[in-house]
Parts: C-alpha cells; structure tokens; sequence
C-alpha cells in the first residue's frame, strides 16, 4: 500500500500558496495584498515558511494518510 497523503497535500498547498496568487505578504505596496500576481524575495521567503508548517501539521501533528491500492 502506497500512502498518497504527502504527495497529494504537497501539490494542493504548491497550487494554493504560491506568492501573489491569493495573497502576498508582505506585499510589494501594502503589508498584505490580495491577488496582485507580483511577489518579492520577503514574500517568498515567508510563503515558504506557511507551506513548510501546514505541511507538517497536515502530515505529522494530525497523522493523516491516504492509502491506496
């Protein structure tokens, strides 16, 4: 049985929380901003940290697993 869970809730967070897409923090103008589709090194480097800690809340802290086959 392969467990698809990490593969699965790293794409869905790789699509939702790219710098500039829903929002960007800091942004370029404002502290936050929504939907501007720009982004800086600042908002990357803090864009990286959210996706590195919902990951592992998602996968370790909350065990969660998706088994196929």
């Amino acid at each position: 049985m392969a467990d698809w869970a990490p593969v699965l809730i790293g794409v869905v967070l790789f699509v939702l929380l790219p710098p500039g897409l829903l929002f960007s923090f800091p942004g370029n103008k404002k502290q936050l901003e929504f939907g501007s589709m720009k982004t800086n090194g600042k908002a990357i480097a803090i864009h990286t940290l959210l996706f590195f800690s919902i990951y592992a809340v998602l996968i370790i802290a909350l065990h969660l697993h998706i088994y196929t086959g």
